[in-house]
This record gives C-alpha cells, sequence and structure tokens, in this order.
C-alpha cells in the first residue's frame, strides 16, 4: 500500500478514556448523506480503545510542511515527547477531541466500529467540517510529497 499516495491525517480523540492521537492514511469518505468518514486504527493501539469509549474522533488532514508534527504523532518523537501534543497549536472545548490549528478537521461521533485483521475500521458521522484553504500533505513510497497541480489540466 505505501505505492498509493494517501493523505496524511492526525486522528484525535479526548474524553473519558483520555487524549490520543496518531498518525493514520487510512482515512476516507463513505458517504455523503449523512455525511460519514473512516478510519483504520491498530486494534491493539491505546487509541483505538480510546476513540471507542470516548465516542468520538477528530481526523485533521495536515496540510503541506507539517511533516514534524505527522512524525511526532507517528511515534518518531518519542524518545524526545512525553506528550505528542506539547508543543503542537491545538484548539477545542476541554474533553473534545484536539483540532489541529491550519489542518482540515472532521469532527465525527463513533457510529460503527469493525475489526479486520490487525486493525480496528472506526465509520463516523461527520458534524462539522473546519477548514480548508491549504493543500494537503501526502504520503507516497515511504515520503511525504507536496501536492503539486499539473499544468496541463490545470483550469485556466
Amino acid at each position: 500500500m505505501r505505492r498509493v499516495a494517501a493523505s496524511v491525517t492526525v486522528v484525535t480523540t479526548d474524553g473519558p478514556a483520555g487524549r490520543y492521537g496518531a498518525t493514520v492514511s487510512a482515512f476516507s469518505s463513505v458517504s455523503a448523506d449523512p455525511p460519514t468518514v473512516l478510519v483504520c486504527l491498530h486494534g491493539q493501539s491505546r487509541i483505538a480503545q480510546a476513540v471507542q469509549d470516548n465516542g468520538r474522533f477528530c481526523v485533521n488532514v495536515l496540510p503541506e510542511g507539517s511533516t514534524d508534527i505527522a512524525d511526532r504523532f507517528a511515534g518518531r518523537h518519542d524518545a524526545r515527547v512525553s506528550d505528542r501534543f506539547s508543543g503542537v497549536d491545538c484548539y477545542g472545548l476541554p474533553g473534545t477531541p484536539p483540532q489541529i490549528d491550519g489542518a482540515i478537521v472532521f469532527q465525527a461521533e463513533v457510529q460503527q466500529t469493525l475489526l479486520s485483521g490487525s486493525h480496528l475500521i472506526v465509520i463516523g458521522r461527520v458534524g462539522a467540517v473546519l477548514g480548508g484553504d491549504s493543500r494537503p500533505l501526502t504520503y507516497h513510497d515511504g515520503a511525504y510529497h507536496r501536492v503539486v497541480p499539473d499544468a496541463a489540466h490545470a483550469p485556466h
């Protein structure tokens, strides 16, 4: 799957089960009516259990230039950072999933979960979409990339 380009997202949750965040590339739209998305989380991860218990999550689609945030929430800085949210500009009310500043944010309530192999598929109904002016950070073949319009097909 590393050969398939994907947007880079950080899934966040907060509530009685705790505050967690993780970099996730398996994110997709499911339905426009009602607006529904899905994310796939490693089934044994702390965030998978917390999303289920908290009943809500945010999908933060990271903008270009956010590779440090992506790496931090992927666990690449765990030896240096005890709190992945430390130093990351987030907003939102206490006890609600953190929203990363500059990201396109999908706020969702858990509708259904399904364990498939090693991963938990979480389907969420979208209550709000915030942001949206920046180009997304993408991941392909083991590296981060920018989205660059194809000049031959760019709108005139």
